[in-house]
């Protein structure tokens, strides 16, 4: 296994200037040969993560990039510029800053949640952000998605074909404006620093998800509910988003959570029987509800209450893009249960 001291420092530079660039392609590189220590790779993977952000990639879309073809460093670089571009030189300098551990300005976080939100938050561990992104902006996103899966809104045909993107509900398609121009929504991230009550904070580079009616020869493939994290307790506050770009009725594949789980899941865990899988339980049973929402309107989520998408009964697609925004020194469990 490889030793920490084999690999580059993570204040050495990339081309753009950006620190830590050069040790991540290193340890992907080794991991994809079975020479990188997994403990190592679990520590650093929040600021490999972060990086990430600031790049404006992808996590899936750029592992599978560098197991697949094995790039040089060079390589990697000019696969980078191609695919999302020239780093934003404020982003480099602030993930520079923080390698070097130098204290962030730290600016007021603005109140964008009245006290009746976040009572309903504290309650319901969720809440739905009222026109967080302009209509039009989302309408022309669906289009982008449509475009991208050559697929016709028009066509209920056109909506089950095969792509290389697809996989299952979720759709592989991370760099256009308009998604920049959705994560970047001033009301998002502030709702975000509310919550986290912090302004460092690195919005990800996410999917986005196209979830059609259900047929006799095409059935939802889930993700049912499910947890995003461990369930090894005390469960770290974390956050999850997801925008949807048109208008969602509760049969139209909404998504799904369990209202208030976050103040009950520990007790509930506790008190399965021994040997109990709790990811195989009836979520359903805990009291799931589908949020309908309008097209522009963000839904936000701590990552404590089983969630997910649901099977879409209605005549119209479920069109959605999956925003987050995260700290780079966020809590993580050690084991995975």
């Amino acid at each position: 296994m490889t030793s920490d001291f084999t690999l580059p420092q993570s204040t050495a530079l990339s081309t753009s200037g950006l620190m830590h660039l050069k040790r991540f392609w290193s340890k992907v590189m080794l991991r994809r040969v079975n020479q990188f220590d997994d403990e190592l790779w679990k520590k650093e993977w929040q600021l490999d993560k972060t990086l990430l952000s600031v790049l404006g990639l992808g996590i899936e879309q750029t592992l599978t990039y560098l197991f697949q073809h094995a790039p040089s460093f060079e390589e990697f670089e000019h696969w980078i510029l191609l695919t999302s571009g020239m780093p934003p030189g404020e982003q480099v300098n602030k993930f520079n800053n923080l390698l070097h551990k130098l204290p962030e300005f730290t600016q007021t976080i603005s109140s964008v949640l009245s006290n009746e939100e976040l009572t309903f938050w504290e309650q319901n561990g969720y809440l739905i952000l009222k026109s967080a992104v302009p209509k039009e902006d989302c309408q022309e996103t669906v289009d982008v998605i449509c475009d991208f899966l050559k697929i016709k809104l028009n066509d209920p045909e056109t909506w089950y074909g095969p792509h290389t993107s697809r996989q299952g509900i979720m759709i592989q398609l991370f760099q256009h404006p308009l998604l920049k121009k959705n994560r970047q929504s001033e009301r998002i991230r502030m709702a975000y620093e509310q919550l986290w009550q912090r302004t460092d904070i690195w919005v990800t580079t996410d999917r986005v998800g196209f979830n059609p009616p259900e047929t006799d020869q095409w059935k939802f493939p889930g993700p049912d509910l499910h947890w995003d994290c461990s369930l090894d307790l005390p469960i770290p506050f974390n956050l999850q988003g997801l925008l949807y770009l048109a208008d969602t009725a509760p049969n139209q594949g909404a998504f799904t959570l369990v209202p208030g789980f976050h103040n009950r899941i520990s007790e509930w865990l506790r008190s399965l029987p021994a040997g109990t899988e709790p990811r195989t339980e009836n979520l359903h049973a805990l009291g799931s509800l589908p949020i309908a929402a309008e097209a522009g309107d963000f839904i936000i989520w701590q990552q404590a209450l089983p969630h997910g998408s649901s099977p879409n009964t209605s005549l119209k697609p479920r069109f959605v893009q999956y925003i987050n925004y995260q700290p780079a020194d966020i809590s993580q469990q050690k084991r995975w249960l």
